[in-house]
């Protein structure tokens, strides 16, 4: 009997050693499965300081907005993060970086929000990619400015109607404290009949948003030229001029697919009258770094025309002089006779610093004549005080004080040679 007690202790204590070994075996085994594998991210998961772990949005606390992600696809983490502290991110809140920011599951590609996630959650959205360019026309306003006008123009070409748009102006500077204003819009060199647009009141950022259209050919279209003149009505219904713009169509490729928008300051009006043989506008600009000189020719008013003779066109000559002898010339397109001509047309000439000392522009008014010779209407020079002297002579000083820039002025004409 002692022989079978001792052999059943026997088996009992090598079962229970086997059953203590293996149980041992299971929570080791367990132990280092944890440590070498990725478990499944059921519960939500608060997110520190690794920009890799994403959240499934099923479950997850951070508010997310994006629809497009798959809810079948869990998210999985490395089991090297497990137990750490976590904290609530919201929308705002960028991830901090301070370890591998790409580590990922062995399983699958890449994401390509891994590029992302060092910057922002993902779901949420940085606002400097979409940040639109800012309008200046609304906000650059230079030193002296008198107001700013916006229209759209649009010709159609079967019905030979040219439609104007006049949407606003903006910061006019009235001669009083409120402002009422409205504008006139004339199709040049017609000056006796214009459209009108409604009366703003107390405002100096008027919104018109009115359309007009003008009745005009296509052969003739692009000879004519737009004027607006912004006026203000004050409590006595009498009205002041607060400014214009003279806009040409030549220079505009106008289509019934091309509705062009476009801003333009507004100048003062000269109120001086002509003088005996009209006035010249016209701007100087000097590059001394490409030894360019550039000359605007703007328009022209009270012009004295020829009227004995059917006039075929008013242009203006350009010539570029040095010691009284002639370089080189060019001319503006002619317009059909009109006392006040408007060109907008840029011309530049060579012409070496050195130069400029003896160097002189001379501009020509001239009328041609069906079958006779082109007639004088009249001239001004511009140049160093070897030529000229007064408002010839300032302009120029002042375009050469002044490099790179656009100085522009009015000159009377005359006939002399």
């Amino acid at each position: 009997t002692e022989q079978a007690v001792a052999v059943a202790g026997g088996i009992i204590g090598g079962i229970l050693l086997f059953v203590l070994l293996g149980i041992t075996a299971y929570l080791l085994w367990k132990k280092f499965y944890l440590l070498f594998s990725y478990e499944k991210l059921i519960n939500p998961v608060k997110t520190t300081h690794a920009n890799a772990i994403f959240q499934d949005e099923a479950n997850s606390e951070i508010q997310l907005k994006s629809t497009s992600r798959s809810r079948s696809v869990p998210f999985i983490i490395p089991p090297t993060l497990h137990g750490r502290d976590s904290m609530h991110l919201t929308n705002e809140e960028q991830v901090q970086e301070d370890r591998d920011p790409y580590m990922t599951p062995q399983s699958g590609p890449r994401s390509s929000f891994h590029s992302l996630a060092g910057a922002y959650v993902v779901g949420t959205i940085n606002p400097d990619l979409y940040k639109f360019p800012e309008d200046k026309s609304e906000t650059d306003f230079p030193d002296g400015n008198i107001g700013r006008l916006w229209f759209s123009i649009e010709y159609e070409q079967e019905s030979e109607r040219l439609l104007v748009s006049l949407i606003k102006v903006r910061k006019l500077q009235p001669p009083a404290d409120s402002c009422s204003p409205f504008v006139k819009i004339y199709l040049l060199p017609d000056e006796r009949s214009y459209l009108q647009s409604k009366t703003k009141r107390k405002t100096l950022n008027p919104q018109f948003d009115e359309n007009f259209v003008f009745q005009v050919s296509s052969k003739m279209l692009l000879q004519r030229t737009l004027k607006f003149l912004v006026y203000h009505v004050d409590k006595q219904k009498k009205h002041h001029l607060l400014g214009q713009v003279i806009f040409p169509l030549k220079n505009e490729a106008l289509t019934e697919d091309n509705k062009l928008v476009i801003w333009r300051d507004l100048e003062k009006e000269n109120l001086e009258p002509p003088s005996e043989h009209g006035d010249i506008q016209f701007s100087l600009s000097y590059n001394d770094y490409l030894g360019r000189l550039t000359v605007v020719v703007l328009r022209a008013r009270g012009l004295k025309l020829q009227e004995e003779s059917p006039a075929v066109g008013v242009y203006v000559k350009v010539s570029l002089m040095n010691h009284n002898k002639f370089i080189k010339s060019k001319k503006t397109a002619a317009l059909l006779g009109t006392p006040n001509p408007v060109y907008n047309e840029t011309f530049s000439f060579k012409a070496d610093q050195t130069e400029l000392d003896t160097a002189s522009l001379s501009l020509s008014v001239l009328q041609s004549i069906k079958g006779e010779k082109t007639l004088l209407l009249g001239r001004v020079v511009v140049g160093p005080f070897m030529y000229t002297r007064g408002k010839e002579l300032e302009h120029w000083n002042e375009m050469i004080s002044k490099p790179k820039e656009l100085v522009k002025r009015w000159h009377a004409l005359c006939h002399g040679t």
